[in-house]
């Protein structure tokens, strides 16, 4: 094994990934396994550099002056000798143009990409200054590097090539801004990481969620049968069923039938083929973006089944039941996941999941992209069959409230209830490909916290309202109801458009759609945007989630606050993600992420929080 170079709390020269630039920077840890030091610049960003790319201050010589010869080979010759003739050099009486004098001086002073040259600090360029173009959230800047440096050879070529030509300077001009512009969007590389051991851990540790896990299902059990009640009121606890009559195989049954269905849906070779972001590697997954079209099989599929008289209905009275064996199905998943993540490679670990404490990795999911082949499960079950679900149980609901209170139409709560619910699954599914940018993707790890959430949360507790009106009828006037869809449409408004705009910017910053977007360069080669909807506060789609449900639940009226369940958790849960992201972001970011909040003050709600 290699020797150490350099200590702990040493100060060095770090090049900066993708590039010939040396830094300053402070060796903070060393991976014995992966040989990489871990080194902190000056503006806060950590990254993990190889040895190769450390080398000790002593070995930076700094520049005595700028003028003259600024080649590193021509740097020890006299001056006398800087003023000899060159082999381009005509002799002594000829005359040369002007164009070709200034230019082979030019050519002369270009400076070499040596390390030895004096550099700027990296806050200096990245977060002193705001950028007029386009900019994002989170900017990928990862390919752009390997377009410049297919770029770079040919242009130097031609540099080269036409020094001797005849033309103004003003054509000289323009030259070097063409040049300028293949570098505008050159960004870092990102280096390779190696997954180290989860140092914070969230949502109460090891004890904490461990009390999630039992928990989040005791709360579903207790919303549905509340819902089931004469009188849902918060002091008027209902009985525990017993237990035999939460469970029945059948449903379990169902349950598979329709987890599979969904699965078969998703490897249908329709749709096209995207990359998501890239990975601590580098590498880039794959994936299939055809909800929408597994929506719309799955709408055929129940209008089959309604039309040969299939008593969809009947899901009201085996809700619970089903709840129950989506649990049990969400737990065995669970266990699968966490087996099998104990022989994936160390890379391919969750970075907030890899703690080494069993409770905590299982919950919060120790493998971040578990794939059977190309089907990638936490993908998957993101959108597919618990988002699908959610619309077929407001369906039923639907369906229920007709036949049990013997109605020839829907009451106008129960369709505002459904539509909505209704746009926001399919607009979640015909922008299937943004969910690659959020952190349910990026960062966190496939584990009980995003399958209960995924396969048992969404549909039996996003459908609430549904399951609540059809047990609590509520009537309300078309005015009332105007009112309420005015209000859905607002926060339907900022949500898509807000997501819209920060992942057109992360996947094509260059867009010329999105040049009046102006953004804060972080020393990461990403952006964070400081104009647009994310100008406004730092999380605008959280606030138009909010709005939406509270649209949602207002048709079921203020009897009692059961159907408010739903916009009251999902504040909690934006507030705590939000949270999250702060904590995040200043890791990463360091400076920038400060003088973005000063340039955004507010969180989630304007002039509020």
């Amino acid at each position: 094994m290699p020797s150490r170079k350099f200590a702990d709390g040493e100060v060095v020269m770090g090049r900066w990934p993708g590039s010939v630039l040396y830094y300053e920077v402070q060796v903070t840890s060393y991976d014995d396994v992966a040989h990489l030091y871990t080194v902190k610049y000056k503006d806060g960003t950590e990254l993990a550099l190889k040895e190769s790319d450390i080398r000790s201050q002593s070995s930076f010589k700094p520049r005595k002056s700028q003028s003259s010869s600024s080649s590193p080979s021509r740097r020890s010759s006299s001056r006398s000798r800087s003023r000899s003739r060159s082999p381009g050099r005509p002799a002594k009486g000829r005359r040369r143009s002007a164009s070709q004098s200034r230019e082979h001086k030019e050519d002369k002073k270009k400076p070499s990409q040596e390390p030895s040259i004096a550099l700027p600090k990296p806050s200096e360029n990245n977060t002193k200054r705001y950028n007029g173009e386009p900019e994002s959230t989170e900017k990928n800047a990862t390919s752009c590097i390997i377009l410049e440096q297919k770029l770079k050879p040919d242009l130097e070529m031609k540099r080269v090539l036409e020094q001797y030509s005849l033309r103004s300077r003003k054509d000289d001009k323009k030259k070097e801004e063409i040049y300028s512009e293949k570098k505008t969007f050159v960004a870092v590389k990102p280096i390779e990481k190696v997954s180290t051991k989860t140092k914070e851990m969230e949502f109460g540790g090891r004890v904490g969620t461990f009390m999630l896990m039992l928990v989040l299902p005791a709360t579903v059990l207790y919303l549905l049968l509340m819902c089931k009640q004469d009188d849902p009121s918060l002091l008027n606890l209902p009985p525990l069923p017993a237990l035999e009559s939460l469970w029945d195989w059948r449903v379990f049954g169902v349950i598979l039938l329709w987890f599979f269905l969904q699965a078969a849906f998703y490897l249908l070779p329709i749709g096209k083929v995207v990359e998501g972001l890239p990975l601590s590697s580098g590498r880039r997954l794959q994936y299939r973006i055809n909800g929408f079209y597994a929506f719309i099989l799955t709408a055929a599929a129940i209008g089959v089944l309604l039309y040969f008289g299939f008593e969809l209905h009947s899901l009201y009275d085996h809700l619970v039941q089903f709840a129950v064996a989506a649990a049990a199905f969400a737990l065995a998943l669970s266990v699968y996941l966490y087996v099998r993540s104990l022989k994936a490679p160390e890379e391919e670990l969750a970075p907030g999941g890899n703690s080494g404490y069993f409770i905590y990795d299982f919950f919060t999911g120790h493998e971040l992209n578990p794939r059977i082949g190309s089907f990638d499960l936490k993908y998957f079950c993101e959108l597919r069959p618990g988002l699908i679900g959610w619309v077929v149980i407001n369906l039923a609901m639907l369906l229920a409230e007709m036949k049990i209170h013997n109605l020839s139409v829907p009451s106008l709560s129960m369709i505002l209830v459904n539509s909505f619910q209704l746009l926001y699954v399919v607009d979640a599914l015909w922008n299937e490909e943004a969910v690659l940018t959020t952190m349910d993707i990026t960062h966190d790890g496939f584990g009980f916290m995003l399958a209960f959430g995924d396969l048992v949360w969404v549909p039996f507790v996003y459908s609430l309202q549904a399951f609540y009106l059809v047990g609590h009828p509520t009537t309300i006037s078309w005015p009332v109801a105007a009112a309420i869809t005015v209000l859905n449409c607002i926060g339907y408004y900022i949500f898509r458009s807000a997501n819209s705009q920060k992942n057109n910017f992360r996947r094509n910053p260059a867009d010329p759609k999105l040049a009046n977007l102006k953004f804060i360069p972080t020393a990461t080669g990403k952006g964070l945007l400081v104009t647009g909807w994310w100008g406004f506060v730092r999380h605008p789609n959280y606030l138009g989630d909010i709005i939406m449900a509270l649209a949602w639940s207002l048709p079921c009226g203020f009897n009692h606050i059961l159907p408010y369940f739903y916009v009251i958790y999902f504040i909690c849960l934006l507030v705590h993600r939000e949270a999250r992201d702060e904590h995040h972001c200043k890791q990463k970011y360091g400076l920038a992420w400060e003088r973005y909040c000063q340039r955004v003050p507010y969180r989630i709600f304007p002039y509020v929080y």
